[in-house]
């Protein structure tokens, strides 16, 4: 269901120039305050990113669908897609809505709890969710379509083009300080095109998991 600020948000998110019509309705078919504290549902439908607990935040829309949109331009919706960083649930969510299977790894097991919670509300049942450590992807599920990372990794790690696809995408921040989202296409095992998006705020990708 579409409700009036959903809609009003994927039109903003369409007037920055997210324009394909997949990831514009899905934006405007979730309720974005589902995946946060009561305390901050008022600001559900900003354009921002929002704190969730746990030192993690639920990322701004634009980047949400931004991130979707460029794993969009390289694999159709029946791809198998693997996020690092399930948070909320929020961009698990929009990947349920756009593609057939999704795989999400959370290093914070109150966090997964959480989103799974959030996830089955909606009845989003081709999702599934492991608690480990994001470096080192799902190599059992493996390979993947698309990859998105939704913290910032200090390097690109090895493991996640390992289990990416030949012809498959990730969708990576990268960097420290100053944080660049990186499109990187796998043409075999050992030539991947690169390619920087635009500059970016995550938190980090920390190695680990926390029961």
């Amino acid at each position: 269901m579409i409700n009036r600020k959903s809609q009003a948000l994927a039109s903003v998110l369409n007037n920055e120039g997210i324009t394909n019509e997949k990831v514009l309705h899905t934006i405007a078919s979730i309720p974005r305050q589902l995946f946060l504290p009561a305390a901050l549902a008022h600001k559900a439908y900003e354009n921002t990113a929002l704190p969730i607990g746990q030192g993690q935040t639920i990322s701004q829309p634009y980047t949400v669908a931004k991130m979707t949109e460029l794993l969009l331009d390289k694999v159709d919706s029946n791809a198998s897609v693997l996020e690092i960083g399930t948070g909320s649930g929020y961009q698990t969510a929009v990947l349920a809505n756009i593609f057939s299977k999704v795989f999400s790894v959370e290093r914070i097991k109150s966090l997964q709890f959480q989103a799974k919670r959030r996830l089955n509300q909606l009845d989003l049942h081709n999702v599934k969710m492991k608690h480990g450590d994001g470096w080192q992807g799902w190599s059992s599920k493996a390979p993947f379509d698309a990859i998105i990372v939704t913290a910032a990794a200090s390097e690109v790690p090895n493991a996640l083009l390992e289990q990416l696809n030949i012809n498959g995408r990730l969708v990576i921040p990268v960097g420290s300080r100053s944080q660049e989202l990186k499109c990187i296409d796998k043409h075999d095992n050992d030539d991947f095109l690169n390619n920087t998006v635009e500059s970016v705020n995550f938190v980090p990708l920390v190695a680990g998991e926390v029961i």
